[in-house]
C-alpha cells in the first residue's frame, strides 16, 4: 500500500471511530432515559401513604398569597392524609421569589389553618427555593423535632426525584403523590412534568458525581 493511501485511510478510521463512540453514547443515553422514564412513572402511580411522624408538602407557586392550582392540589392531598390520621403534623415548604410578599410555605400553612388544621399541627418552612434545599431543610427540622418517619406529598412526576435526594442523604421517606392535574385541553400536566423531571434528575446525578470526584 502506498504512503498516500495509508494517509487517506487515517481520516476514515478516525471518522469511523468517532461515529462508533457517538452511536454508543447515544444508545447509552436512550437506555438511561427509557429506564428513568419507567422509574418516574412507577413512582408517580405508587401511593405509599402510611402512618408517619410528619406529612411534608413540597412548595409550588403562589399568587399574592393564594396557592396556585398545583400548590392547592398538593395541600388538599396533604389535608386529606392529615384528616385520615396518618400524621399529627404537616410541614409546608417553600421560600419566596424576588419581589414576592408571601412565601410558598407561608401560603401553604395559611391554607391548612383555614381548613381546620390547628396552628400547633403546622410547621412552615419559608426559605428553600429548590427541591434539594427543601430536602435539606426537612432533614434539619426532623432532627430538631425528633421526626423519624416522613410522608412526602408532591406532584406525581416529582416524587421520584424527591425520594432519590432524601435517600442520598441517608433518609428513606414515603411518598403520596396527588392525583394528576388536567389542563384545559384535557391532557395530563404530568406528561410535561415527566420531561422536566428527567432533565432535573439527570442534572442532579451529574452534580452528585462531580462533587464526589472533585
Amino acid at each position: 500500500m502506498s504512503r498516500s493511501a495509508r494517509q487517506n485511510g487515517k481520516p476514515r478510521v478516525l471518522l469511523l471511530l468517532g461515529l462508533a463512540v457517538l452511536l454508543a453514547g447515544s444508545s447509552a443515553m436512550l437506555f438511561w432515559l427509557h429506564r428513568l422514564d419507567q422509574r418516574i412513572q412507577h413512582a408517580a402511580v405508587t401511593d405509599q401513604a402510611a402512618h408517619a411522624d410528619l406529612i411534608c408538602v413540597f412548595g409550588a407557586a403562589e399568587y399574592n398569597g393564594r396557592p396556585s392550582r398545583v400548590l392547592r392540589a398538593r395541600l388538599e392531598h396533604a389535608l386529606d392524609l392529615y384528616r385520615r390520621g396518618l400524621a399529627p403534623v404537616i410541614l409546608t415548604l417553600g421560600g419566596s421569589a424576588p419581589g414576592d410578599v408571601y412565601s410558598e410555605g407561608e401560603v401553604g400553612a395559611s391554607f391548612l389553618h383555614a381548613n381546620g388544621v390547628p396552628s400547633s399541627a403546622i410547621i412552615a418552612e419559608t426559605e428553600s427555593r429548590t427541591t434539594q434545599e427543601s430536602v435539606q431543610r426537612v432533614l434539619a427540622i426532623a432532627r430538631r423535632n425528633g421526626f423519624h418517619t416522613i410522608l412526602v406529598v408532591s406532584d406525581p412526576a416529582h416524587v421520584f426525584r424527591i425520594q432519590a435526594i432524601f435517600a442520598a442523604y441517608g433518609m428513606p421517606v414515603l411518598s403520596s403523590p396527588h392525583q394528576p392535574i388536567r389542563d384545559d385541553g384535557g391532557l395530563a400536566m404530568e406528561d410535561r412534568e415527566i420531561l422536566h423531571e428527567m432533565l432535573a434528575y439527570t442534572l442532579w446525578r451529574v452534580q452528585v458525581h462531580l462533587a464526589h470526584w472533585l
